[in-house]
């Protein structure tokens, strides 16, 4: 019998122009494919189960809790069929300073899709939050 590796899941994400997320996912050295920041570029597809990194937007204080915290180019990318029916899981950034509405964008989305919501972090990560997520996302993905 011939062992099978498991390769690492693909993290799909989305970075504003900050470079917030993008510098978490450097940070990873795992696969991955970038949501496009403009309407006008070609839209991301994907083919393989993926992990969602996405950034939190002003954790939709004052405008309740669904509206702005998503960023839209995520929401485009996931109101693809295709593209939601592989998500598998998401990670969240933000800002503690939105106190309760913290990392809400990924809380969001694992409710919509249905998915759980693996870790969260703070802007764009510490080393700790880089091993945690990198030693959790492989122990996870094995178990998919």
């Amino acid at each position: 019998m011939t062992a099978v590796a498991t390769q690492a899941p693909l993290l799909v994400y989305f970075s504003s122009i900050s470079g917030n997320t993008a510098r978490f996912i450097e940070k990873l050295g795992l696969r991955a494919a970038r949501i496009p920041l403009h309407a006008t570029d070609a839209a991301l597809t994907v083919d393989e189960p993926f992990v969602l990194v996405t950034p939190t937007y002003g954790g939709g204080q004052g405008r309740g809790e669904e509206k702005g915290a998503v960023p839209k180019q995520v929401i485009r990318f996931l109101n693809e069929e295709r593209n939601r029916a592989l998500i598998r899981g998401v990670i969240s950034a933000g800002n503690t300073n939105f106190g309760e509405h913290f990392c809400i964008a990924g809380e969001i989305i694992s409710r919509k899709c249905n998915v759980p919501h693996l870790y969260r972090l703070e802007v764009f990560g510490t080393p700790e939050d880089v091993d945690r997520v990198s030693d959790g996302l492989e122990r996870w993905w094995k178990l998919q």
